[in-house]
C-alpha cells in the first residue's frame, strides 16, 4: 500500500546523537546540561500528574535482572549510574561520578563520586555502596542467571566470577569515600558507554539486603522475581509509591540532587493493544504512549496530535534456533531468508523511512557494513535448497509474542502472520506458537527450547557496534542455539581495539560472517515513534531510550 503524504511527514524528531561518533570519555568532563544541580534560585515544587500508557506491565524493576523495554522505563526514573548519556550528542556524562580518568591502557578507570546523595531510603551513596553493587553483579549464581536470562552483566562482560579467567571485570574497589577504581582484565573500548546502561544503575545495598535481592522467590508478569524488584531503591528523581494491576505509580523525590523537573507524579498504565492506546489519548485519559503504529499513525495526524520519532536504533529479526535438528542444515536457514520478502513486510507494519536490514549494526554505528552480503528475496530459489535439503514438511513452531508493542515490533501479530505466508508459500510447515508477552515470552525465545522461528528485536543502549553483536553472537545463548568461536574470538577482539579503520573493518568482517552462516534473518531498522497529547510541551526522545521524566515540559 502506498505511503500517504502524512505518513511521510516528520512531525517531531527524537534527538539525533547517532550522526556524531561516539568515543571514550577520559579526563574531566564538564557536567551536563541534565544533571546540573541548577541555578542559585530555587525551582519550583513540582506539581504536575504525567500519565503515560505502556504497552504491557514491566517483568520487574531490578535493572540488572530485568532488561526489557518496559522495566527499564521505569528504572531509568528510580535508579541511576555512574555514567550518563549526553542527550545531544550520546557521549557518556557525568551521573552519580563527577568525573574519571582511564589508566594502565584502557584497564583501569578511576571515577570521583558525586558527594551530597543519598538513596531513597535514606542510606548514603559512597564508594563502598559502588562496590556492593558491582560485586553483587561479578558474583551473580549459575542458578541465578538461568531464573534471569534479562541480566547484562555477561553480554557486557563476558563472564562472572564464576568463570574469572573469562571475565572482562576484574575488580571494583574503594579508593576513599568518593572514589572507586575499577579494573579490567583487558581494554574494553565500549567500557564508559555500557555503563550507560541501566543494568549497572547503583542499588542501595540496604534494600538490595532487606529485599533479598538475589532469590527470585516472587512473580511478576510470568517472570520470576525477588522482593527487592517490585520494591526498587536508587538515587533517582522519582521513587516507586505503588504497583499493582492498575498500574504503576511514582512519586518525585524530596531529597533529589539535581533538578526536578515539573512533575511530582508518573502515572504508568498498561493498554496491550494499539487501539486501546490511541483510544486512552484521544480520551485525555493518558498524556502520551510509546509504540505508534501503521494503524494509528493516519488518526494522530487527523486528531492534532503530535508524533515524536526517534532515530532508528533498533533491529526487527526472525529468529531460528539451530538446536531443533532441521535449522542445522545451512540450506534451510538460507531457505528461510529467500523466502522472506522484507520490502513488503516494511510497507505494511512500520512507519515510513523505516529501513530494510542486511546486518543487525544500524547504519548509523561504526562498524555497519555497506556490502553485507544478502540472498535477497527468492522463492523459487528457496523452494529449490528446501528440495536439494531433503526438508520432508517437518513441523516447525514458530513462537509470536501477543499484546505486546516495541519499538522494533509495532504489530507483531500481524508480522508473524505474513511471515508465516512467505515461508509456508516456499513449502515450510509452520505451527504457530503464540505466547502473551505477560506470559513469560521474553524468557521461552532465549532460552533453549523447541523454538524453531521466533519474532524478537533488539534495541541498541549505547552507541557502539558490540553492543549488537556481542550480545547477541558474542556466546551461544539459548536463542539462536548458534555458535562460531571464530566470530566470537573476532567480537571479543573488536571490543578492545580503539575507535579507528581497524576496528570498524573488523566488524565489518563480523557482520559478514554472521550473515552468511544465517544465525537469524535481520528485517528491518525500523522507526519508531511515540504519540503525545498537546499538554506536552518537549518529550526527551532519545534513541538509545533514555527518556527521564524530569525533562518533560508541559503547558503550564
Amino acid at each position: 500500500m502506498p505511503s500517504s503524504p502524512s505518513r511521510r511527514a516528520v512531525i517531531a524528531s527524537g534527538t539525533a546523537f547517532l550522526a556524531f561518533a561516539v568515543t571514550s570519555c577520559t579526563g574531566n568532563p564538564a557536567p551536563s546540561p541534565s544533571t546540573s544541580t541548577g541555578s542559585p534560585t530555587r525551582a519550583p515544587e513540582p506539581q504536575a500528574v504525567f500519565t503515560f500508557g505502556t504497552a504491557s506491565p514491566p517483568l520487574g524493576l531490578d535493572p540488572a535482572l530485568n532488561s526489557d523495554l518496559e522495566s527499564y522505563r521505569v528504572s531509568r526514573q528510580i535508579l541511576e549510574g555512574l555514567v550518563g548519556v549526553d542527550q545531544t550528542t550520546g557521549k557518556p556524562t557525568p551521573l552519580l561520578a563527577t568525573e574519571w580518568k582511564e589508566s594502565d591502557e584502557g584497564r583501569t578507570y578511576s571515577f570521583t563520586l558525586r558527594e551530597g546523595v543519598t538513596f531513597h531510603d535514606g542510606t548514603p551513596f559512597n564508594a563502598d555502596a559502588v562496590v556492593a553493587n558491582f560485586t553483587r553483579w561479578f558474583n551473580f549464581p549459575e542458578a541465578l542467571r538461568s531464573q534471569a536470562p534479562g541480566s547484562s552483566f555477561r553480554s557486557v562482560f563476558k563472564a562472572h566470577s564464576d568463570q574469572p579467567e573469562l571475565s572482562v571485570f576484574k575488580a571494583c574497589a574503594a579508593i576513599s569515600a568518593t572514589e572507586v577504581q575499577i579494573q579490567l582484565t583487558q581494554r574494553f573500548t565500549g567500557f564508559l558507554q555500557a555503563l550507560t546502561l541501566p543494568a549497572f544503575a547503583i542499588a542501595s545495598p540496604a534494600a538490595l539486603a532487606s529485599g533479598t535481592a538475589d532469590i527470585l522467590d516472587q512473580t511478576r508478569a510470568g517472570q520470576a522475581i525477588s522482593v527487592y524488584a517490585s520494591k526498587p531503591i536508587g538515587t533517582g528523581p522519582f521513587m516507586l509509591s505503588s504497583w499493582d494491576e492498575s498500574g504503576l505509580t511514582l512519586q518525585t523525590n524530596p531529597g533529589y540532587w539535581a533538578a526536578r523537573g515539573e512533575i511530582a507524579t508518573i502515572r504508568f498504565v498498561t493498554y496491550d493493544h494499539p487501539k486501546t492506546r490511541l483510544q486512552a489519548l484521544l480520551d485525555g485519559k493518558i498524556d502520551g504512549f510509546d509504540g505508534v503504529t501503521v494503524g494509528n499513525f493516519d488518526q494522530l495526524i487527523k486528531r492534532g496530535m503530535q508524533i515524536v520519532q526517534r532515530d532508528p536504533f533498533s533491529v526487527m529479526y526472525l529468529g531460528l534456533n539451530q538446536e531443533v535438528p532441521i535449522l542445522k542444515d545451512l540450506k534451510i536457514r538460507q531457505a528461510v531468508e529467500m523466502a522472506i520478502d522484507k520490502e513488503t513486510l516494511i510497507r505494511e507494519f512500520f512507519i515510513d523511512n523505516t529501513a530494510r536490514a542486511t546486518q543487525f549494526v544500524p547504519p548509523k554505528i561504526n562498524g555497519f557494513n555497506n556490502h553485507a552480503p544478502s540472498l535477497g528475496h527468492n522463492p523459487e530459489g528457496a523452494k529449490k535448497l528446501l528440495a536439494e535439503s531433503g526438508y520432508a514438511g517437518e513441523e516447525l513452531k514458530f513462537y509470536y509474542p501477543l499484546n505486546a508493542t516495541r519499538p522494533y515490533l509495532p504489530t507483531p501479530e500481524k508480522v508473524y502472520a505474513e511471515l508465516s505466508r512467505q515461508l509456508t508459500a516456499v513449502g515450510f510447515n509452520i505451527k504457530p506458537v503464540p505466547v502473551d508477552w505477560a506470559d513469560g515470552y521474553l524468557q521461552k525465545v532465549t532460552t533453549p527450547g523447541d523454538h524453531a522461528f521466533h519474532l524478537l528485536g533488539w534495541n541498541g543502549s549505547y552507541s557502539d557496534a558490540d553492543n549488537f553483536v556481542g550480545p547477541l553472537f558474542g556466546s551461544k545463548t539459548g536463542e539462536f542455539g548458534y555458535q562460531d568461536p571464530q566470530v566470537i574470538a573476532k567480537i571479543n577482539r573488536a571490543r578492545g581495539l580503539p575507535e579507528g579503520d581497524e576496528r570498524d573493518e573488523l566488524y565489518h568482517t563480523i557482520n559478514e560472517e554472521v550473515a552468511a552462516a544465517i544465525p537469524a534473518v535481520p528485517i528491518a531498522f525500523p522507526i519508531s515513534a511515540l504519540a503525545l497529547s498537546d499538554r506536552v510541551l518537549h518529550y526527551p526522545a532519545s534513541p538509545v531510550l533514555n527518556e527521564v521524566f524530569t525533562m518533560v515540559r508541559l503547558k503550564p
